[in-house]
């Protein structure tokens, strides 16, 4: 029997996230809490007076002020949930998901897990018959990432392993080998764990870097195609550029989201396959020296630290959000068990 989570749909209820749009659309997201409230400049919006709406629903808040409440999709959740590190834009989780083609049933591997956003995407694209693997060097980052695919999810799911370590080390003892379909590496140097990647890969397999500058770009593809296990690498950049729709005012936003990282994807060859475009020319793993690998430091490629205090922080934020969540996913399973219980007879 598969495990599914209830819908998150229905009445608000105690522990739900939702999303509040006010005056000028400003965003608020909550957790409601019994006798929680939300002070802005405008007025008190008690959580009390959400519980029981529909989503979609409309509440005043003091003052003239009015706010439309939603459950927040899966990317609104990822921009504003705790953070340890820097997230995976939805833009990239999506092209991640189409591009390593992930697959409902797929065993997937993923380093490092970050907070959570891109597991979700990959756990939702893989669905409760696949598997999702996510390794994690620091602990803190892997408690916050627990804890928000569990606020998201209303549970942590049981096709979902988060393990502590470096891939490198210890991708061989959690899977056999030729045992993955898809690997996705999020990581400042995933050129590191190639080999490794590459024994665990099934034949036809994809494996997918995420990298944020063009010089660790560069390396990767030069040292995929110096395993001889991998067909030609691919690499692209996604930018996402709004438009303003407003009667006959039709133009490009001022803004966009523009470059946040490369993705760079190649295939696992059979053992011993040599592509017919790899023998009419040499290849050849290009050297590189130190003042090369200075410049994929975290903090050449704007990776910026967070500090314990900061993290500890996050880390029991993302856990009360956990908690609310489970208490709202479980308040669902009730009401669907009450209307499912069969009626007693006269």
């Amino acid at each position: 029997m598969t495990e599914t989570a209830p819908r998150p749909s229905g009445p608000f209820r105690y522990g739900d996230r939702v999303q509040l749009t006010g005056p000028k659309g400003k965003l608020y997201t909550i957790t409601l809490r019994e006798g929680g409230e939300l002070h802005t400049h405008r007025g008190v919006l008690r959580h009390a007076a959400l519980v029981g709406l529909p989503d979609g629903s409309v509440v005043p808040g003091g003052g003239d002020a009015e706010y439309l409440a939603l459950r927040p999709l899966l990317r609104d959740f990822v921009m504003s949930m705790p953070r340890g590190a820097t997230i995976v834009y939805p833009k990239d989780s999506a092209q991640i998901v189409a591009q390593a083609d992930i697959f409902p049933g797929a065993v997937v591997v993923e380093a490092g897990v970050g907070s959570g956003a891109l597991s979700l995407s990959l756990l939702r694209a893989a669905g409760d018959a696949g598997r999702v693997i996510s390794f994690e060097r620091r602990e803190e980052f892997a408690d916050v990432a627990r804890a928000n695919v569990a606020t998201f999810l209303g549970r942590t799911p049981a096709t979902w392993e988060v393990v502590l370590g470096d891939l490198a080390e210890a991708l061989p003892a959690h899977v056999p080998a030729a045992g993955v379909d898809r690997v996705v590496l999020d990581m400042l140097a995933p050129w590191e764990c190639l080999d490794v990647v590459a024994d665990a890969l099934t034949p036809g397999g994809v494996v997918l870097c995420y990298v944020a500058t063009a010089t660790q770009l560069s390396r990767v593809a030069e040292y995929l195609r110096g395993t001889g296990a991998f067909t030609e690498p691919e690499a692209s950049e996604t930018m996402v550029r709004g438009w303003h729709v407003q009667g006959l005012s039709v133009r490009p936003d001022h803004r966009m989201v523009a470059h946040t990282g490369f993705l760079i994807t190649a295939r696992r060859l059979a053992p011993g396959a040599v592509p017919p475009d790899v023998r009419r020319r040499t290849v050849r793993k290009t050297a590189y020296g130190d003042e090369d690998v200075e410049l994929w430091t975290p903090g050449a490629v704007g990776d910026r630290d967070i500090t314990d205090k900061n993290l500890r922080k996050r880390v029991r934020e993302a856990q009360r959000a956990a908690d609310g969540a489970r208490q709202a996913a479980a308040g669902r399973e009730g009401a669907a068990g009450s209307a499912e219980a069969p009626r007693p007879t006269a």
